[in-house]
């Protein structure tokens, strides 16, 4: 059984950017679990899959709740990405493992309709270590508007033997997006 040490969830809404009132204020959520490394400890592991194809779905199940719970509903993300912390006794690749597998993202990806890949963050730090969670518009990638980020931490983790795996979401893109999209850019360079 996965040991879960502890569930996290944390939101920031944001109404004023730049000056400016947001018309419509912009929610981002961020639900972490601070989990064991099954890992940790045991030498180099060559197979990973037992472990991942063991938890990474629950996991994923368990985030995709707690992420929902916060923002609302389903339809209210536009936005979303993921991201995992390994403790200093792990390797990148425990982090990775979690996050990298349609096993896990998939119940992320299913729940919110979405259809684009989950930008990502993986690392490896100690307590307190910010939690950096790259977002992209769910369904269109290239939608430079939905190019977002959100951070934040937990203070006691992840301890040297614990990962922290995240998900996070936003309802809107940046507030006031004016960099234009790719789209656009490739018309004017001549490339679509």
């Amino acid at each position: 059984m996965l040991e879960i040490r502890k569930v996290f969830t944390v939101s920031e809404e944001t109404r004023i950017e730049g000056g400016k009132n947001v018309e419509k204020p912009i929610k981002m959520v961020a639900a972490m679990a601070v989990i064991k490394n099954p890992w940790a400890g045991r030498g180099f592991v060559e197979d990973l899959k037992p472990e991942i194809d063991t938890y990474a779905p629950g996991l994923g199940e368990l985030l995709v709740a707690e992420l929902l719970k916060a923002i609302g509903s389903p339809d209210n993300v536009e936005a979303f990405g993921k991201a995992a912390v390994v403790g200093v006794d792990g390797e990148i690749e425990h982090a990775s493992a979690y996050i990298h597998t349609l096993k896990f993202g998939n119940k992320f990806r299913n729940a919110v309709k979405g259809t684009s890949i989950l930008s990502f963050t993986n690392k490896r730090g100690g307590p307190g270590t910010m939690v950096t969670i790259p977002m992209v518009h769910k369904t269109d990638e290239s939608q430079r508007s939905h190019f977002i980020t959100f951070e934040s931490n937990i203070t006691d983790a992840p301890r040297a033997d614990e990962i922290v795996v995240a998900i996070g979401a936003s309802t809107g893109g940046r507030p006031h997006p004016r960099t234009g999209n790719r789209h656009l850019d490739m018309q004017e360079m001549g490339l679509s």
